[in-house]
C-alpha cells in the first residue's frame, strides 16, 4: 500500500517509515526539517521513502503526492510544553493549521482512505482517579498556592480524601491543561470532522510518554526522558520536580512506531482514540532512578549521577497519568514489547538528535 507519512525525519516518523519500509510498503516522507528541531538532515532517514522536504500547511504538496494514496499517517507537530505562553501561536499555526490544511486538501481532493492521526495522553489532563467514598472523580487543576506548599496529589472535589489513581481508559473526559494538550485535541476534533464529512476513518493514537533511540535532545520541547539523558550526558544530575512520585507510562518508540503501523494496516480499520502506551506505571523518580544506573554502569563517575529530587513544579504539568492498554489490543492487536525497566535501561546508551545549532 502507499502510505504518506508526514513528519518522516522526526523521533517518532522515522521509525513509522522504517517498520513501512521493512513491510514492503510504498511509502511517501513528508518533513519540513523546521530549524527550530532539526540540525540539518538526520543521517538515519531510510533511503527506501521518497522524500518530500516541505510543509504539510502546502496544499499544492497535497494535490501533488495524494493521488493513489491508500492511507496517511500525520505525525507532523510542534511538541512538549515549550517555554510559555509565546509559543502558542506556533503551536496553533504547526499543529491546528498544519492539519487543517492537510485534512482540507484531502477533502478537495476526495481522499477517503485511512488516517492515522498522532495524538497524546495530555489530552485527558490529569488522570484518572478514585475516591473511597465517591467512587471515580475529576479532580481540578492543581493550584499555584497548593504546589508552592508541596501539596501535589489532586484530592477529592467532595469530600477533600486521598484519591488513588487508576488507569485511563479512551472514554475518561478530556480536560487538555497545557497550549501542546490543546492542539492535540483539536487535531482530533479536525479529524473527526473531516472523517464524518469524507467518510473515512481516523484512529487517533493517544502516545503515553515516548522515549528511545533518536529523540531530540538538549531542548525545552523535548520529553521528560530526553532532559534526564541530557543531563546525564553532561555529566549533571538529573532533576526531578516535585517530590519524583508522579506517576507516568513510559512506551519505546519502537512500540509506538509498531502501534501505527497496525492501525494503518489491519483488516478492519478502527475508527476513533486507542491509548499507545505500557499499561505499567512507573514514577518521575524511579525512570531517572533506572536511567542514572545504566549511565553510571558505564561511567568512572557514577556517584555524581543519582537523580536530584528538587522540588518545584511547572503549571502545566499533571501528577499521575497512566492508561489502560486494552483497547488498543482488542482493536488492532497491539501490545507493547519493551517493558519500562528494560527500555529505559537501554536508553541510556541511545543515540540522541542533535539540536539545533550542533
Amino acid at each position: 500500500m502507499k502510505v504518506i507519512v508526514t513528519g518522516a525525519a522526526g523521533f517518532i516518523g522515522s521509525h513509522i517509515v522504517d517498520q513501512l519500509v521493512a513491510r514492503d510498503h510504498e511509502v511517501v516522507a513528508v518533513d519540513n526539517l523546521d530549524p527550530g528541531a532539526h540540525a540539518g538532515r538526520p543521517a538515519w532517514l531510510s533511503e527506501h521513502a521518497r522524500w518530500h522536504w516541505e510543509d504539510v500547511r502546502d496544499p499544492e504538496l497535497w494535490n501533488r503526492i495524494l493521488p493513489g494514496t491508500d492511507a496517511v499517517c500525520h505525525q507532523a507537530a510542534k511538541v512538549g510544553l515549550g517555554v510559555d505562553f509565546a509559543d502558542a501561536p506556533e503551536y496553533v499555526s504547526n499543529n491546528d493549521q498544519g492539519t487543517a490544511n492537510m485534512l482540507s486538501a484531502m477533502f478537495a481532493n476526495g481522499f477517503a482512505g485511512r488516517l492515522v492521526l498522532a495524538s497524546s495522553m495530555v489530552v485527558y489532563g490529569e488522570g484518572r482517579y478514585e475516591c473511597p467514598l465517591h467512587g471515580i472523580v475529576r479532580p481540578g487543576p492543581r493550584t499555584p498556592e497548593n504546589l508552592e506548599r508541596g501539596e501535589y496529589e489532586p484530592l477529592c472535589d467532595h469530600c477533600s480524601a486521598a484519591l488513588e489513581p487508576v488507569l485511563v481508559p479512551e472514554d475518561a473526559p478530556l480536560d487538555p491543561r497545557n497550549v501542546y494538550a490543546a492542539t492535540k485535541l483539536h487535531q482530533e476534533h479536525l479529524a473527526e470532522a473531516w472523517a464524518r464529512e469524507s467518510g473515512a476513518t481516523v484512529t487517533s493514537l493517544r502516545y503515553h510518554n515516548v522515549y528511545g533511540p533518536r529523540m531530540p535532545r538538549d531542548t525545552p520541547y523535548a520529553g521528560v526522558m530526553s532532559i534526564f539523558a541530557s543531563s546525564l550526558a553532561a555529566g549533571e544530575r538529573p532533576k526531578v520536580f516535585e517530590d519524583g512520585a508522579q506517576r507516568r507510562d513510559f512506551v519505546h518508540v519502537s512500540d509506538v512506531a509498531r502501534a501505527n503501523v497496525l492501525a494503518l494496516t489491519t483488516d478492519a480499520p478502527h475508527h476513533g482514540a486507542l491509548n499507545v502506551a505500557s499499561g505499567s506505571p512507573t514514577t518521575l523518580l524511579e525512570a531517572a532512578t533506572i536511567l542514572s544506573r545504566a549511565a553510571a554502569s558505564q561511567s568512572d563517575r557514577a556517584e555524581h549521577l543519582d537523580p536530584e529530587v528538587v522540588g518545584g513544579y511547572r503549571l502545566g504539568d499533571v501528577r499521575h497519568v497512566v492508561a489502560d492498554p486494552a483497547r488498543a489490543r482488542s482493536a488492532i492487536g497491539f501490545t507493547a514489547a519493551v517493558g519500562p525497566a528494560e527500555g529505559l535501561a537501554s536508553f541510556a546508551t541511545d543515540p540522541l538528535r542533535d539540536p539545533p545549532g550542533r
